[in-house]
């Protein structure tokens, strides 16, 4: 992991393609977890789950000059309208912030500086296990990269299908990883929106909490 001059970035670790589990074993065992030990997760496994997430699995060129990016979650029309961030609160050898994501680079960037879990615990209705995760994955959309292509079928259907198939990537790698996670969609978005002082043009969606358990 490379840490930027300024602390503010971190070079994520590199993937990992293939382990010991098998798909097949991470469908049987998927489960909500929502009780965590406060133990720390690796600058690796936060890669990992980030990329799962929403990361890239192919770059290629297309036509003169046009590149496209295919990602680990299908998206209608690549439109990929998911903004992912990371509030790292419990992470080894990394400052506790709010990150967001950039999947071509592989990396966070630091949005905001300290630990808010338990401002984003009490936008959730103080849903307690969120505090107590050593990171959260919160999703938002920026809605228009898809109804500008789609219209209100994107606003309806293709946004909330991006965000179905991104949501069990984490389960399923969380479980390959041996962590817990619950996918959390019952918050004050106002609350939340506020607190991670997120762009006007995104909509939170989930909050992910992601942890070591017993």
């Amino acid at each position: 992991m490379n840490m930027g001059q300024d602390t503010l970035s971190y070079h994520l670790p590199h993937p990992q393609y293939k382990s010991s589990t098998s798909i097949e074993e991470t469908l049987y065992r998927r489960r909500s977890r929502r009780k965590f030990v406060p133990e720390p997760l690796s600058a690796e496994e936060l890669s990992q789950l980030l990329w799962a997430a929403y990361g890239i699995s192919e770059s290629s060129e297309r036509t003169e000059n046009v590149h496209f990016h295919l990602r680990t979650a299908p998206s209608a029309g690549r439109c990929y309208p998911l903004v992912i961030y990371t509030l790292v609160g419990n992470v080894s050898e990394m400052n506790k912030g709010f990150y967001k994501y950039n999947a071509k680079t592989h990396s966070i960037n630091r949005v905001i500086q300290g630990d808010l879990r338990q401002v984003l615990c009490e936008a959730a209705y103080k849903q307690k296990f969120i505090k107590e995760a050593a990171v959260c994955i919160v999703f938002t959309a920026v809605y228009e990269r898809m109804t500008d292509y789609y219209g209100q079928r994107g606003l309806e259907r293709y946004v909330c299908m991006d965000l179905g198939h991104a949501g069990q990537n984490v389960y399923l790698q969380a479980e390959a990883l041996e962590l817990g996670t619950c996918a959390v969609g019952a918050f004050n978005d106002d609350m939340v929106r506020d607190a991670l002082q997120l762009p006007a043009n995104e909509i939170p969606l989930y909050i992910m909490p992601v942890g070591k358990y017993k």
